[in-house]
């Protein structure tokens, strides 16, 4: 049989080209296969929900206490939604919840997180639940228990406790709603700023004197924002915060003020994605202008247009759900007043011509006796729960409940990484304002006064910023 050599030839080449296509194309489906890995790096599980918290009846709201009646109507509607992060493996999902309130109370915090854990096994430092200290919201049981210089009628206290136990509902659904929808998604954190809070303590000769506005006080502007987005990147949701009050709105009808409007916005910007908002150590600082709807509207589109900016930028990407811990510590008291006083207090209140000041303390007076009476003694301490959730090496967030001042986020930021490090305060509970140690020095509303609405038998003593501070550098890794 006679060979043809050019035929033999034209088949090797064709046999190397057919190699190295084959070749070219392996490696070409290794690439490809080694993009998706790393496209699917990164990838958390994650959900959203939220639901609507208007009462369709009147109900007390908290916050300004020279309110006397029920609520006068709906300006906005009030939401709680839920951001779950995590798979069903390990501790379970994450879940924060933000709720357009003034206060969620810790008695409200516990039942929702047992209920969490019968129902999806979710350990409770895995549930963090922050309100918006909305002024124009419903109150709460168990929250501000003294505010209001007179024993509350019986039916506003039914419904006081119709909608906290509602409340209580709301929240376990939406918290489980949002588990219920995770999906493949990322995480990724920035920050911004806006300028509309302003420190509020007005000194003189270094003593509290007034409400005011003090330029050139301690203020926090950051705005940190996590950006939840699904596997291809369609944006789910953002959590935002900032540090302060939502005074804006004065009134006694329901609206969400600057917190609720920016809300609104960056919904209706986004169509389909849900936007939370928790509030930083603002405690003594307001919304300045304020007193107005049309301020309320300015200082949302003013944070809603901030939003918008950071959705456009970087983003530092958070690879890792978070490792979530939580310390039940005990702040003490300073020394209260002795029984003697409290009784001449109460007398004080009681009489013909007191003035409102006298009939607050004697009416927190009168409290405390009941304390004395039944235990001996007035409490020494109040118990305190600090959290904290940390994504890896890339971002680290402290919950603190009450009313937290200033101070202690700055002092965060400045002993740990604050380009790491995000506060959020009115966090699981709100017993009273949380102040630093120059508060306690200056005095005044934050260090005292405010007090006697929350049921505390007086000032805390000064140690307490550094054992919350402490306590929260603990459950962090060193050098973080």
């Amino acid at each position: 049989m006679i060979h043809n050599r050019n035929r033999d030839r034209i088949s090797r080449r064709e046999f190397l080209a057919t190699a190295t296509a084959a070749s070219t194309g392996l490696a070409g489906g290794l690439a490809h296969a080694a993009e998706a890995v790393r496209a699917k790096a990164g990838l958390i599980q994650v959900g959203m929900a939220k639901i609507d918290v208007t009462p369709d009846y009147p109900v007390r709201l908290p916050g300004y206490a020279g309110r006397k009646t029920e609520s006068e109507g709906v300006l906005q509607r009030l939401w709680a939604k839920a951001l779950a992060i995590g798979g069903d493996d390990g501790d379970g999902p994450a879940v924060m919840l933000t709720m357009d309130n003034c206060g969620v109370p810790e008695n409200v915090t516990e039942e929702v997180a047992a209920r969490l854990k019968a129902k999806a096994g979710i350990p409770r430092e895995r549930v963090m639940i922050c309100s918006s200290h909305t002024h124009t919201a419903p109150w709460l049981e168990g929250f501000l228990p003294l505010h209001y210089v007179e024993p509350i009628p019986r039916d506003h206290q039914d419904r006081i406790r119709r909608y906290t136990q509602q409340t209580t509902d709301w929240l376990v659904q939406v918290a489980l709603q949002a588990i219920a929808a995770r999906t493949p998604g990322r995480l990724a954190w920035t920050q911004g700023r806006v300028g509309f809070a302003a420190n509020r303590r007005v000194l003189v000769d270094g003593k509290w004197a007034r409400f005011g506005v003090t330029p050139d006080g301690p203020i926090d502007h950051s705005l940190p924002m996590l950006r939840v987005t699904d596997a291809n990147g369609k944006l789910l949701g953002v959590v935002v915060n900032y540090a302060c009050h939502c005074t804006t709105m004065s009134g006694n009808s329901i609206h969400g003020d600057w917190a609720g409007c920016a809300q609104e916005y960056i919904e209706a910007e986004h169509p389909g994605a849900t936007a939370m908002i928790s509030i930083g150590c603002g405690a003594d600082t307001n919304p300045e202008p304020r007193s107005s709807t049309e301020a309320t509207e300015q200082h949302g589109r003013v944070f809603a247009d901030e939003v918008n900016r950071l959705l456009a930028g970087p983003f530092t990407p958070l690879e890792q759900g978070p490792v979530a811990r939580i310390r039940r510590i005990e702040l003490p008291f300073d020394t209260p007043p002795t029984q003697e006083e409290f009784a001449k207090r109460l007398a004080a209140g009681q009489a013909p011509n007191a003035g409102s000041s006298a009939k607050r303390l004697g009416y927190h007076a009168e409290r405390m006796l009941e304390h004395i009476r039944r235990d001996g003694r007035v409490p020494a301490t109040l118990g305190y729960s600090v959290g904290t959730w940390r994504f890896g090496n890339d971002l680290a967030m402290v919950f603190l409940p009450g009313e937290v001042v200033l101070d202690f986020a700055l002092r965060l930021k400045k002993e740990l990484d604050g380009d790491r490090l995000w506060v959020t305060a009115y966090a699981n509970d709100v017993p009273c304002y949380i102040p630093s140690e120059r508060i306690l020095e200056e005095g005044g509303y934050e260090a005292d006064s405010s007090m006697t609405s929350y049921a505390r038998p007086c000032r805390f003593a000064p140690s307490v910023e550094d054992q919350i501070v402490s306590t929260a550098k603990a459950l962090l890794p060193e050098g973080f």
